[in-house]
């Protein structure tokens, strides 16, 4: 097997399984297409987004292809999705709400006023928003935005505000609403594990994957992500409590509060003059993620399961069409509930049979292996694994209540990945035989066994150019299987990065706009992490900061740990090495790096007493993170 760099063929062992799936399901229900092509009124006549610089941001006519017929390299129920998401344009909801979709991995929508618009959700990037609003504007006359809603915490719905309103703005009175809590989860989430989980996130979204029959098809949930500017503008109106009422502009809201479902900070809203109902990512078109795959906390399913079955005793029965911040609407009272009882059944079964079976001893891979689900939510296309998958999720739900270790003292203390697979790879006669046996499987179709097997080849010698190929074929084959658009660009970006090296991570959400959100508390927080510890050990280094019209913060680098304290109570330094007196400006220009240790002194507004050296010395403590690190090799 030749060393290639292109994506090859579909095998006859993936060519069997994809036409098995042909026959499976009710490929002939053409109601989400025509629910997705409902209310179209027109795109964009060059969809192509730039950045300033000229960069494409953003390119939906990259997935024209998808209009074909599903070639034997995809699964045709992810092809049959991906086509619903590929509708691109300004469609219209209901009488006075619109939506901007296939804009961005998420959707924008309009809802219109007595003077101008109530925009909810504006995508991911401000290039994407912009284009999305323009879009809207050229249908519907130039209606200046009146408010901003976001609907929880997740960039792909409020990075593009910048796109659609100013500072001046909001502070000429333009309201933003967002759910309690949603500031501080914004901006932690995208910053303490934001390296590794945008490095992720290039797998799981595969936007530098190429698009097309063998490459990049969508991800279920939406296409894929923009790689535009990541913004960020603080709410100024929070939304505390279920039942919560708010007009803004003349349009009436009724909120319900959902922390704990598809994000820690969440709201569903109902339009009671529109009788429609906005369901945020909490009811979509396909099973979400419990624990996504490029890292999050674990969701709760009982949670999100109770809040659906609340949003049905809310709001159904006063709602003619329900819409999400992703897909497209469902239409008509009966089904809406029909959808709404559908995901809560859905997530509620996972959970139960889950525990279920975990009481009875079974570990999270096996019962991963044995989840069914009933064939009434089986058969339902919004039930289908696109995005989430019953596989990592009933794999999550184990990893929420028990965690990482599977009880099995054999697994209590195993060697890391490279060392245990230089030990596997000689206890099974060295590299040439696990090649020349997993070549024996890759005949035989079992691609999962290869990958795991080669796998260890790899982590054992990451220069083998036979497994880097075969391991790369075998990723390949079990991506254009997948139903799960998420597994297809993760199978599918390993493969590339085997073949033409890494291609580091194409969207960034620790942004300018969401750094400068962190709370102190949290910026102090967000340096601990970067510490070196082990060459800090010996080191015990006392700053207390006065901060000017502001708190007294004492940071510490002790034991190989950074720790603040506020005022000057017993656990802060009781004698500091260095005591300077600065703005939050500064000190946050200090914290963050554009400000030196060494330039304070020549400040204005800065006063120094003691030994600024030490400053300089803790600052050097800091390492960076790495977004380039490798994943399918060590």
């Amino acid at each position: 097997m030749s060393p290639h760099t292109e994506a090859g063929p579909a095998e006859p062992a993936v060519e069997r399984a994809n036409e098995a799936v042909r026959h499976r399901f009710p490929f002939d229900d053409t109601r989400d297409l025509e629910d997705a092509r409902r209310g179209f009124l027109g795109t964009a006549r060059d969809g192509v987004v730039k950045d300033a610089d000229g960069r494409v941001v953003w390119d939906p006519d990259a997935y024209g292809f998808l209009a074909g017929e599903c070639p034997a390299t995809a699964n045709p129920s992810l092809w049959r999705q991906s086509r619903l998401c590929s509708h691109h344009g300004l469609f219209e909801v209901t009488d006075g709400i619109y939506q901007v979709r296939g804009f961005d991995l998420s959707n924008m929508t309009v809802v219109e006023g007595e003077r101008g618009i109530l925009v909810i959700d504006p995508l991911l990037c401000a290039e994407t928003a912009a284009a999305a609003l323009a879009l809207y504007r050229a249908h519907r006359g130039e209606r200046p935005v009146t408010a901003v809603l976001y609907t929880h915490s997740h960039a792909d719905h409020f990075g593009g505000v910048r796109g659609v309103i100013t500072d001046e703005d909001v502070a000429a009175g333009v309201p933003v609403l967002a759910p309690r809590g949603f500031l501080e989860h914004a901006v932690s989430e995208n910053v303490y594990a934001g390296t590794a989980m945008c490095r992720r996130a290039a797998y799981m979204y595969g936007a530098a994957l190429p698009k097309g029959e063998r490459g990049q098809i969508g991800t279920g949930l939406g296409q894929t992500t923009s790689t535009g500017a990541v913004t960020l503008i603080p709410p100024t109106v929070s939304v505390t409590r279920t039942g919560q009422t708010e007009t803004v502009d003349g349009i009436r809201m009724v909120f319900q509060l959902t922390p704990g479902t598809e994000a820690p900070a969440e709201l569903n809203v109902h339009f009671p003059g529109h009788a429609a109902l906005c369901m945020a990512e909490n009811a979509t078109h396909n099973l979400h993620n419990l624990l996504t795959l490029r890292g999050a906390q674990v969701r709760d399913p009982r949670v999100w399961a109770r809040y659906l079955t609340e949003a049905i005793d809310l709001f159904a029965g006063a709602s003619d069409v329900a819409f999400a911040s992703h897909h497209w609407p469902t239409w008509g009272r009966e089904r809406v509930v029909e959808f709404l009882s559908t995901q809560r059944d859905l997530y509620a079964y996972l959970h139960d049979q889950t525990l279920r079976m975990l009481n009875q001893g079974l570990t999270g891979p096996e019962i991963a292996e044995r989840m069914e689900l009933p064939p009434a939510l089986e058969r339902a296309w919004p039930t289908h694994g696109y995005y989430g998958s019953v596989s990592h999720n009933t794999k999550a739900i184990y990893q929420r209540y028990l965690g990482w270790f599977d009880g099995n003292p054999a697994h209590l203390w195993e060697h890391p990945p490279a060392e245990a697979a230089k030990r596997y790879v000689e206890f099974m006669g060295g590299a040439d035989e696990v090649l020349r046996r997993a070549r024996r499987s890759y005949a035989d179709g079992d691609y999962r066994w290869v990958a795991q097997v080669v796998g260890h080849v790899l982590f054992a010698d990451p220069d083998h150019a036979e497994a880097r190929a075969l391991q790369a074929d075998a990723l390949e084959q079990l991506g254009y299987g997948s139903e799960n658009g998420t597994w297809r660009n993760f199978y599918l970006m390993g493969a590339y990065e085997l073949r033409n090296g890494p291609v580091g991570t194409p969207t960034v959400t620790a942004s300018p706009d969401v750094i400068a959100a962190l709370t102190l508390d949290q910026l102090f927080d967000a340096l601990a992490i970067r510490v070196d510890g082990p060459g800090s050990w010996d080191v015990d280094i006392a700053v207390r900061l006065h901060i000017v019209k502001g708190d007294t913060v004492t940071v510490r680098l002790r034991n190989g740990v950074l720790t603040h304290v506020t005022g000057t109570g017993p656990a802060a330094a009781a004698d500091p090495d260095v005591e300077i007196t600065l703005t939050e400006t500064d000190l946050r220009a200090l914290l963050l790096g554009s400000l030196r240790p060494a330039d304070l002194a020549a400040r204005d507004t800065v006063e120094i007493t003691g030994d600024p050296r030490r400053l300089t010395e803790l600052v050097g403590r800091l390492g960076m993170p790495d977004p380039d690190f490798a994943i399918v090799t060590p």
